[in-house]
């Protein structure tokens, strides 16, 4: 077989024949400048090695482009040329993942790993039917963004963002500009490989410096920087920010001849990836058992900071890849991984400002302004207070000292307050009487038995629009394209003042809109006429409803089947659904009767459709669904499905997921590791049911 020199070297050739002469010391020189390029790439970027001068590197770097500049047809794919950014592009592609990617579940404690590795233990057990001792590899968890690589023939071909796990967004123009992502492996493999790209800390703090220097709002983390940059437009950006990435999963893998190379552990996959020419994070290591993960994941407590780069925690993977297909993947993960996150950190601020923000429902929440803070890997200057009642407990005032914990993407709370701080200038903090973004005058009221105030006019342009953003949003009607920044447009262009009037657009209206090309449009089109036909429990969430959340949404759906149905439900009716008590019940029957409600629902209601999710099957002779009356109650963590899993095949089969447990409950579902609801389960004489009993009845 030829080398992948020999290779080019006949690429050139065949092409100085078909297109024009070119001598054989031209191609020859050019060979070398890449060869020698690739070379001092690989050892700065990847190895961390420096053997010649920034200098002198530029210098052969201009040679190459020189040669390509007069010769173009010597362009390859590989080329170190192609790193340099083009010009920017209007907007980024979808591209469909060829292996779905997955998000690990996450363990906060050691019972957790504890707990872990007697799971994995006895799957495998009951698999193999013997015992079974895997081994795992530990690895670094780096707080930066997921890209997967695909490579052909040795090639880099697509670099995409992980997306909703299944369809990503091309950005292979930003990623190119990476240095330690390799445009040529150093085998013509054909493969897939997932990585995280993170800016270093050193280069965030630069970053940082420029934007102060310039007058601009500084940047919150690294991470933040790191997702922004690589959905830039114009990759000359991107280039300039330095990014890196450590690759650390081979997700498939054909050698040059055709044939399944994967490696057989993934203590093997890290050192092929290494061989291929990419950058992995020399930290992970091999371990026998759980306490050999803790004291892997204590060491890295102590060690995370001294690293130019943030770690958040550790990834166990079950080394052997034969177990890791035994043990497969939940809806959302997999079950061979977990993420053991470092314990939440605590730092002090002092809250400088107490403002209240009002959600789409109008219930308005008082928001902890603080002094800007570094926590846990982010810049935080805003915490949740939750409710008057908190405040009263923290006995929190302005211009107090207080400590802030914060633990991953967890919104920061406000822990405790250090009195001894106190100067006597702290101001107690005294809930208003009106409030600029409700409706009316702006009036707001303490919601009859509960902590909460809310808006007592929920007609404001504030609350619309934020209604507006939930409506769109994934949950509720789903509408691609159609995100705050585009609600935003329309409402300031009056093209839109509600939710119905989303379903009135015209193309022209559209096309006139800054940033909105014929493409974009048609999109936005497409989403918006297949949202016109909705599932009822989505059109309830929809509706922002006070007290009405998701599961609250699908048992109400289920229960009732229409929308009408719904509508003409008394207080007593609602309050007999497992799971709506008194207040959720209240909320439902006011919002039905309120004007203005009413006005928004039924010009809605003339431009979308709803679809019938009643718990009959016209595929089964409209007889009722084998679980339909039943009501299940999930405890613990099951083995062979998540709990959201568990939940839509119960609902499928007309039954009703609820979260608390009563005397109407039919099953209690116990997993492993199950809580409080077990013991009220017990008490009420509801039938308790494990894994394989639930399994047994929904088969």
């Amino acid at each position: 077989m030829a080398s992948s020199s020999e290779s080019n070297q006949n690429k050139a050739n065949n092409i100085s024949k078909n297109k024009r002469e070119i001598s054989q010391g031209v191609v020859s020189r050019l060979e070398k400048l890449k060869a020698s390029i690739e070379h001092h790439r690989y050892n700065y970027h990847v190895l961390d090695i420096q053997e010649i001068s920034d200098q002198a590197l530029d210098s052969l770097k201009k040679e190459l482009v020189d040669i390509e500049t007069e010769y173009p047809e010597l362009i390859t794919l590989d080329s170190p040329s192609q790193r340099v950014a083009g010009k920017p592009v209007e907007g980024f592609t979808k591209v469909k993942h060829k292996v779905q990617q997955w998000s690990f579940n996450d363990a906060f404690s050691e019972q957790d790993i504890y707990d872990f590795d007697e799971r994995i233990r006895k799957m495998l057990r009951a698999e193999y039917g013997k015992e079974i001792i895997p081994s795992y590899v530990c690895e670094l968890k780096i707080d930066g963004l997921k890209v997967v690589l695909e490579y052909k023939d040795g090639i880099l071909q697509t670099a995409a963002t992980r997306g909703d796990g299944k369809v990503g967004e091309d950005v292979t123009a930003n990623v190119r500009t990476i240095q330690s992502v390799p445009l040529k492996l150093k085998e013509a493999a054909s493969l897939v490989v997932e990585g995280e790209i993170w800016m270093s800390k050193k280069d965030f703090e630069i970053l940082n410096k420029e934007q102060k220097a310039k007058g601009e709002m500084l940047y919150a983390n690294p991470r933040n920087v790191t997702a922004g940059t690589i959905r830039q437009l114009d990759s000359r950006i991107v280039a300039s920010r330095n990014l890196k990435t450590f690759t650390y999963d081979i997700s498939q893998f054909f050698d040059a001849s055709g044939k399944d190379a994967t490696p057989k552990t993934q203590f093997e996959e890290l050192k092929k990836l290494e061989s291929l020419g990419f950058k992995t994070n020399k930290h992970f290591a091999l371990c026998k058992d759980a306490k050999d993960i803790i004291e892997y994941w204590s060491s890295w407590q102590k060690k995370a900071k001294k690293e130019d780069y943030w770690i958040d925690g550790v990834v166990i993977k079950v080394n052997e890849r034969e177990y890791q297909q035994v043990l497969g993947y939940t809806g959302k993960a997999p079950r061979f991984g977990i993420a053991f996150k470092f314990p939440a950190e605590q730092v002090t601020t002092v809250l400088e400002d107490i403002v209240l923000q009002v959600g789409r429902t109008g219930v308005i929440t008082p928001v902890a302004h603080l002094k800007p803070v570094l926590v846990a890997g982010s810049t935080v200057s805003r915490a949740t207070l939750h409710n008057e009642d908190e405040i009263k407990r923290l006995d929190v005032r302005i211009g107090d000292t207080v400590i802030l914990q914060k633990a991953g993407d967890i919104i920061p709370d406000i822990v405790k307050v250090l009195t001894e701080f106190r100067t006597g200038k702290e101001k107690v903090y005294k809930f208003p009487t009106h409030h600029e973004d409700c409706g009316g005058d702006g009036k707001i009221e303490r919601i009859p038995g509960q902590a909460a105030w809310r808006c007592v006019v929920l007609e404001s342009s504030t609350l619309s629009k934020r209604r507006l953003y939930h409506l769109v949003s994934k949950k509720a009607f789903d509408i691609d394209g159609c995100g705050p920044k585009v609600i935003d447009l329309l409402l300031e262009e009056g093209l839109i003042a509600d939710e119905a009037d989303l379903f009135t657009l015209e193309r022209g209206d559209l096309l006139a809109l800054p940033r909105f090309a014929e493409k974009s449009v048609d999109n936005l089109l497409e989403a918006l006429e297949k949202a016109r036909k909705v599932e009822l429990p989505r059109f309830i969430i929809a509706l922002s409803i006070p007290q009405v959340g998701e599961e609250t949404a699908y048992d109400l759906a289920s229960y009732f089947g229409t929308l009408k149905k719904l509508r003409e439900a008394s207080i007593e009716d609602l309050e007999s659904i497992n799971g709506v008590g008194d207040i959720v019940a209240k909320s439902l029957f006011d919002w039905f009767r309120n004007k203005y409600h009413t006005k928004r629902l039924e010009k809605l209601l003339e431009q979308v459709k709803i679809i019938d999710s009643s718990n009959t099957s016209s595929k089964n002779g409209g007889k009722k669904l084998p679980l339909s009356g039943m009501t299940f109650v999930l405890t613990g963590s099951l083995q062979s499905l998540d709990r959201d899993e568990a939940k839509q095949k119960i609902r499928t089969l007309g039954g009703e997921p609820s979260d608390s447990v009563s005397a109407k409950t039919t099953y209690l579902i116990a997993g492993e590791s199950a809580g409080s609801k077990y013991n009220k389960a017990v008490a009420l004489g509801v039938t308790i049911l494990d894994e394989a009993a639930f399994l047994k009845l929904i088969s």
